[in-house]
């Protein structure tokens, strides 16, 4: 089956979005313009790895720019998005490989999530080192992927709002680290104690 590119260029919104409580949440970036939305499932720690990662490019494009670059250095406040996730929520595959560039000519980051692949070769002892170099190439029978280019504002908005996503989760043990249910949890540094 050939491959589908879920392709944006500028999106209207471009967010992260969570469904459930904490503790039960699921995890989904969405991307929509001209009445379209796609939307595909992650997970937590793939959505914090992209917000920070999304930062430190910007970070980067912005320094080797001399600070010519059109990237604001914190998210427009004017820009933020508060705003649930966009219905109906269809999910359209679960994010595998994610991969970031800033593109200096037309001064946009383009945002690629790829969907989880079962790679027959994992089953033979080989890691998949080469599925990260394969997400920006267009294989016309690969895998389905979101692909999305973002202003720089439009970019730190997403990282902010990803972030702050993040952080709302359930609150930290303070003595493992560990994330706390409302009945408490057994905590490794306890010797198995509910805390």
């Amino acid at each position: 089956m050939p491959r589908q590119v879920f392709f944006y260029d500028q999106p209207e919104r471009f967010v992260a979005g969570t469904v459930g409580q904490p503790g039960a949440r699921a995890f989904y970036l969405q991307a929509s313009a001209r009445g379209r939305i796609t939307s595909v499932l992650l997970e937590k720690t793939q959505v914090a790895a992209l917000a920070e990662r999304i930062e430190e490019v910007l970070d980067e494009a912005l320094r080797r720019s001399g600070g010519d670059a059109a990237i604001p250095a914190t998210a427009p406040v004017d820009l933020l998005d508060t705003a649930p996730l966009d219905l109906p929520l269809e999910q359209e595959f679960r994010v595998g490989t994610m991969a970031l560039a800033w593109d200096s000519i037309d001064a946009r980051l383009v945002v690629e999530a790829q969907a989880v692949i079962e790679d027959e070769d994992d089953e033979d002892g080989e890691d998949g080192e080469n599925a990260a170099e394969a997400v920006f190439e267009d294989d016309e029978n690969g895998p389905d992927m979101l692909r999305v280019r973002l202003t720089g504002a439009m970019a730190r908005v997403f990282a902010k709002r990803a972030l702050d996503l993040v952080a709302a989760g359930r609150k930290p043990c303070p003595f493992c680290n560990l994330p706390l249910d409302p009945e408490g949890h057994l905590c490794p540094r306890a010797n198995g104690y509910r805390r």
